[in-house]
């Protein structure tokens, strides 16, 4: 099943990237009749309301009026830097680096800048030059090892004591927590944000970090539960307002998710929250099923790293397999979800092609996530271990992992595809009837794989009428010779003359091959045997009989004539 992915922003991460926000108008309103005094808006207000573009314009104005103030440079460096300007921070710790004497941290803060711009080389090698100090050094390397892959730096933070490794602060366990976050280690991270938050209740924070873990681990409910705490005090939050759609998105619909948002909407100075904030536009297209995916999607993959997955299973849902494997070859995947959508296109493009090359890589990553330990409990790990061993057709383990999870999609069209198609392979046809009856997509129901397996279903089921009734509901195509050849064959090979004579009269009509003509006459003779047995009715024998007139050939003229005819008068059964 292709379903789209929404992004929650991780923990210490910037909200948007290089966007400008409109300055907050500050000052004190003009009583009627009266001028308005003129005040001086003041730094820290900006900074405690987190209006850093308010705070960037009050600096800048004193910067160009050469008005004095202590650390102003710094202060603006910090203003940028969560405004998420990093390049014009980092301009400013380049100049006070150029000043003799200058603080060594400010190597540390240029890390950081490089860091958010995704430079982690550049950020590891400026950070080695700042100190130890306050601990900011050891959390940029540790983040930045992780972000290089470099797990033999990751332990040395984490098993060395500070100054050089993690300690025991708040925000050495937070630097922590946000790491086995990353990691997908959820449980971990969410036993350290507990903790901490056992430690420290006025830290509303910490609320929103647990229950992003809680929404990773598919506890959607417990953590919009825990969610509300912070946002009855932040209610325009956008961090938690989206995490707030995108639990609904996964408990409801696209629709819920996307009526959460608008409180952001309505709370917006620019007129479009959407445009200021690349996380809202992407989960935009998520909500609406992949509406504008094409404008937006691309634009965002080297910002936001779900953008290109979800680009990817945009490609799949419209089966542009091509496409959807040009994005994923160089795909690297660290997660699970990663490997599982890196070999559902590798399927589709095996099945597509035939290439065996791609099933097998397919099989491979598949059998990677279902057999870790991590994910064999999981429904992702166990679907994981069904498509693998359906890839290798070994259907009987096939359905001992979808049984497990059968309960988790009593209306899933995918599921029921996948399961029906494993039950009639393994020849459990009822089963496979009542899992195929429940697929209601009619373009999977149109699809001449579902109509086949339909029909040859009710056919080992010993209900062939029901396989004639597939057939005439379909309209004539190239696929339809092919329908009539598994009816006639399979009801032949299960003793189901009379609809394998019928079968093999329309594709003599079709195709007047001996093979066909052989196949209707062997039929007919079944049911002939069927009717003397009396296990068939002599009405089915007569319409048998007019069936053979069509054909034009000796052998068929003596069946009719001197042992059908014989034996009909014999036993008073008038024949056309």
């Amino acid at each position: 099943k292709f379903a789209f992915a929404p992004v929650m922003i991780r923990p210490g991460s910037a909200v948007k990237k290089n966007k400008k926000q409109a300055p907050s108008p500050k000052g004190p309103r003009a009583a009627p009749g009266k001028k308005a005094e003129l005040k001086k808006p003041d730094l820290k207000d900006f900074i405690d309301n987190k209006d850093y573009a308010g705070a960037i314009a009050l600096l800048e104005f004193e910067r160009r009026a050469r008005e004095t103030r202590g650390n102003s440079l710094m202060w603006l460096a910090f203003a940028y830097f969560h405004n998420g300007e990093y390049r014009k921070a980092m301009g400013l710790y380049d100049e006070l680096m150029g000043k003799p004497g200058y603080d060594q941290a400010l190597h540390v803060y240029k890390a950081c800048c490089l860091y958010a711009l995704c430079e982690y080389d550049s950020a590891r090698e400026e950070a080695e030059k700042g100190p130890y100090a306050d601990g900011l050094k050891v959390r940029i390397l540790f983040h930045v090892a992780h972000k290089l892959n470099d797990e033999q730096e990751m332990m040395k933070y984490h098993e060395h004591s500070p100054p050089e490794g993690l300690g025991d602060s708040i925000e050495d366990q937070l630097c922590l927590a946000a790491i086995q976050y990353l990691r997908a280690h959820y449980q971990d991270a969410t036993d350290v944000y507990k903790r901490l938050l056992l430690e420290n209740r006025d830290n509303l924070a910490l609320n929103v970090y647990v229950a992003m873990c809680y929404y990773k681990l598919d506890y959607y409910d417990v953590g919009l539960e825990i969610l509300q705490v912070y946002l009855a005090q932040e209610p325009t939050s956008v961090t938690a307002v989206n995490l707030k759609a995108c639990s609904h998105y996964q408990l409801y619909n696209g629709k819920a998710a996307e009526a959460e948002l608008k409180v952001l909407q309505n709370a917006s100075t620019s007129g479009d929250i959407y445009q200021d904030h690349d996380l809202l536009r992407h989960n935009l297209v998520v909500f609406r099923n992949g509406e504008n995916a094409l404008q937006v999607l691309p634009h965002l993959m080297e910002t936001i790293p779900e953008a290109k997955l979800n680009l990817i299973l945009y490609y799949l849902r419209r089966e542009e397999v091509t496409d959807a494997f040009a994005l994923t070859k160089d795909l690297e995947p660290t997660v699970p979800r990663e490997y599982i959508l890196k070999g559902v296109v590798y399927a589709a493009l095996g099945q597509q092609t035939g290439s065996l090359e791609h099933l097998k890589m397919a099989q491979q990553l598949f059998q990677l996530v279902g057999a870790s330990a991590s994910e064999c409990d999981t429904i992702p790990g166990r679907q994981s271990m069904a498509s693998c061993f359906m890839l290798l057709r070994q259907y009987e383990d096939v359905l001992v992992y979808l049984k497990s999870i059968k309960a988790y999609f009593p209306n899933d069209d995918d599921f029921n595809w996948n399961y029906g198609l494993a039950c009639a392979a393994a020849h459990d046809y009822r089963e496979a009837i009542e899992a195929l009856l429940m697929v209601q997509s009619e373009r999977y129901r149109s699809e001449f794989t579902y109509i086949t397996w339909l029909a040859r279903c009710y056919i080992m089921n010993n209900e062939p009428q029901r396989a004639w009734e597939t057939y005439s509901r379909v309209e004539t195509s190239n696929d339809t010779v092919n329908l009539l050849q598994l009816i006639a064959n399979d009801c032949y090979k299960m003793g189901h003359f009379y609809f394998a004579c019928k079968a093999f009269d329309v594709l003599e009509r079709i195709d007047p091959d001996p093979e066909f003509s052989d196949g209707k006459r062997g039929a007919a003779i079944g049911v002939f045997q069927k009717v003397v047995a009396k296990q068939e009715s002599t009405d089915k024998l007569q319409e048998v009989v007019r069936l053979l007139r069509n054909t034009n050939n000796p052998q068929t003229e003596y069946m009719v004539n001197r042992v059908i005819r014989k034996w009909a008068q014999e036993n008073r059964v008038q024949l056309p």
